[in-house]
């Protein structure tokens, strides 16, 4: 009774602080109508309202992924509120959403809701493997997911949506060109013919870095084939494929006094990432009597990743070491569905069954390092003839998870949504090196976890709807965690749970102006906490609790036709609230390192009938300060950046555009850190960077 009472106050202090603080703060889309119209498909795996969604799901349309045409991720998922995505190398990335900035896989990336990579082995760079420049629509969802998607769903969920087939012929070429190098080719083509609809899309990317050791290139094609199977079938069958060839400089950190002279610098001279990921899936959907459909997605995931990073090298004692792997594994994976609307109520039943086969294999080689006193370089480096601390093996992942949801209106304005997922996972670990320290010997280890959901949604009007809602999340250690590092303890690792409480308001007044506000607090038990002892070798407990709490605000006015204002913001406050790394030192009510306190992205825009369609747009984006390390002694002071972008319609085909990145050319840091007693390390931001782009567009 009192978990139950603790519960009901968390939702009801959420929504009161979300009730006050409407009155300061708009919505996030273009209008009203349109926001509280907008069909999203995340939070239910089915297209619904968002209105009757208790969940803050942040929607990127096609036209603003146009208009915006990132050169990474982070240009278009930034625009989120309470969304950070930051910039390592290429279009590597670390990921914010209700967490700090984090490398852990407490994120779920998906592409048309298939998750991107299996459980087992995930990468905090998954989006780069998508090509979000040809997507048709992205849909974050915030918050525990796990109800629906299972482990790691625990900040937020990435659905990436890929474009359908258009209905008469279609073809789009983009040619763009920039600074440092930089090069970059989309294309997309396709038509329908009778039941069948096709479209192809390529993104080819080229840059030499503006920083050393941060150039890469990218070849992407999509292929998605759409065919009506009579009245009542359809099938969709999508093909994806990436290759990655990138060096891994840009998440590389200097010391401040390098930061400030030579940002351009790098430490690293041989670090690289080299990734192949292919996917492909077909969604077989038929509608029976009008009120029930039934679905199911076999899919296959192929991937390879070798990597040798720059931020893998550390010093123990006198020397420098780091490490050079391979990974690779492949899915058969089986998504299954049956949803069915009954008339009492309006009540919609939806279950599923997931299955997940994954075997895979992690290949590891310890290498020593050489660096140059003169100017801390990294010049070269052997393989060390201490085989001990090198990994060779093979490690199968399975899951089995069915999950249940039902959504009901007992009074007109009223929603209700009650929603479950049982998930049994398991690994089958084999060592091809004799186990030691650091290597555990074979075994098997199995997981499963339930996670529950609820909320209800409430119309208090047409152009305004409330939500309060509960959801559980977990994220069970991956295949790093458990096989790698000190063996006694990496295989005792429990999965990381969450319990979220949050409530939000949604609306707008005609098409002046649209607010969403959302008030959240979520505690992780079970947190994993890594540190390294004496003897130099990591090691993983789940010995933490952390709690994490805010409120995420989206603005949207537009006073006069060809001028828009829309705003992003959030702020948070991340706690260790037990978190103790060793018998003699705890974090226990200090902040989260690397968790900025506000993130703010406003834009203006403007439309004027002169640009034939095009557009001038001026973008501030704000982040706070943070704090360097767990001990709270060192603080990183934020920054505040500024870009421009313009298009222009020359005709009905032929479009012109152009964009700047940071105007003022800001110093600024993307991520900055502190160990111990060490100093400082910064890993610098790009400076003011200028692209320009021709659009030819047949056939719309």
């Amino acid at each position: 009774m009192a978990l139950f009472t603790m519960a009901v106050s968390r939702l009801l202090i959420s929504f009161y602080l979300c009730a006050m603080t409407a009155g300061l703060a708009f919505g996030e889309e273009k209008a009203a109508n349109e926001q509280l119209e907008e069909i999203v498909v995340t939070g239910s795996r089915e297209a619904e309202p968002v209105k009757e969604q208790p969940v803050t799901v942040g929607v990127t349309t096609a036209q603003e992924i146009k208009d915006v045409r990132p050169a990474h991720p982070s240009e278009l998922l930034n625009r989120t509120p309470g969304v950070l995505i930051n910039v390592t190398a290429g279009e590597g990335h670390q990921t914010a959403i209700r967490q700090p900035i984090t490398t852990s896989p407490v994120y779920l990336f998906l592409e048309d809701g298939i998750p991107i990579r299996s459980t087992g082995f995930f990468n905090h760079n998954a989006l780069y493997e998508v090509n979000l420049p040809g997507a048709d629509r992205i849909e974050v969802s915030k918050g525990p997911s796990s109800a629906l998607y299972g482990s790691d769903a625990i900040g937020g969920t990435i659905n990436v949506m890929t474009r359908p087939a258009p209905a008469t012929p279609q073809i789009e070429i983009n040619p763009e060109i920039g600074e440092f190098g930089w090069y970059r080719l989309l294309a997309s083509a396709g038509n329908t013919w009778g039941d069948d609809g096709l479209r192809v899309g390529f993104n080819i990317t080229h840059t030499d870095g503006w920083r050393e050791r941060t150039g890469y290139d990218r070849q992407s094609e999509t292929l998605r084939w759409d065919r009506a199977i009579g009245d009542t079938a359809s099938a969709k069958t999508l093909l994806s494929f990436s290759e990655i060839d990138q060096k891994t400089g840009g998440s590389s950190t200097l010391t401040k006094a390098d930061f400030e002279d030579k940002p351009w610098f790098n430490y690293q001279t041989f670090d690289y990432r080299k990734v192949e990921a292919f996917r492909v899936s077909t969604e077989v959907a038929k509608e029976l009597a009008g009120d029930t459909l039934i679905s199911a997605i076999p899919y296959v995931r192929v991937n390879e990743m070798d990597l040798l990073p720059g931020w893998g090298i550390f010093k123990a004692g006198a020397n420098y070491f780091g490490y050079e792997s391979t990974t690779d594994f492949y899915s058969l994976g089986l998504m299954t569905k049956y949803r069915h609307d009954f008339q009492p109520w309006r009540t919609r039943l939806i279950a599923g069954l997931d299955l997940d086969y994954t075997p895979g294999s992690y290949f590891e080689r310890r290498i020593q390092v050489t660096r140059r006193p003169a100017d801390n370089k990294f010049v070269s480096f052997v393989y060390t003839a201490d085989t001990s601390k090198n990994y060779d093996y093979d490690a199968t992942f399975t899951g089995s998870s069915p999950y249940l949801q039902v959504e009901t209106s007992p009074l007109e304005k009223l929603r209700l949504t009650l929603g479950a997922r049982y998930d049994l996972l398991a690994y089958d670990y084999t060592t091809n090196l004799a186990p030691n320290v650091n290597r555990p010997a074979d075994r098997d280890l199995s997981f499963s976890h339930l996670s529950p959901k609820t909320g209800l949604t409430y119309a208090f009007t047409k152009d305004l709807s409330g939500f309060l809602a509960y959801g559980n999340a977990f994220r069970v250690p991956s295949s790093g965690d458990l096989f790698r590092g000190t063996a006694a303890t990496a295989i005792n690792l429990k999965p990381i749970k969450a319990d979220n409480y949050e409530a939000g308001i949604k609306g707008g007044v005609a098409d002046l102006m649209t607010y969403s506000v959302s008030c959240y607090d979520m505690i992780k038990t079970d947190d994993i906490v890594t540190y390294t002892p004496a003897t130099n070798v990591s090691e993983r407990l789940s010995a933490g609790k952390t709690d994490h709490k805010g409120i995420e605000i989206g603005f949207g006015i537009k006073p006069l036709a060809e001028i828009e204002l829309s705003s992003s913001y959030s702020y948070a406050i991340h706690t260790y609230e037990e978190f103790r790394v060793s018998p003699v030192l705890d974090y226990n009510d200090k902040e989260i390192p690397q968790a900025p306190r506000q993130i703010v992205n406003t834009r203006l825009t403007y439309t004027p009938a002169w640009l034939q369609g095009g557009l001038v747009e001026m973008e501030w984006v704000k982040l706070g300060k943070y704090w360097l390390d767990s001990a709270n002694t060192a603080e990183y002071n934020g920054h505040d950046l500024y870009n421009l972008r313009a298009s222009y319609h020359l005709s009905k085909e032929w479009e012109v555009y152009a964009r700047l990145i940071n105007i003022t050319d800001k110093l600024y840091a993307e991520t900055a850190s502190k160990s111990g007693a060490d100093p400082a390390m910064f890993a610098p931001g790009g400076p003011r960077t200028f692209f320009a782009g021709l659009a030819w567009n047949w056939g719309k």
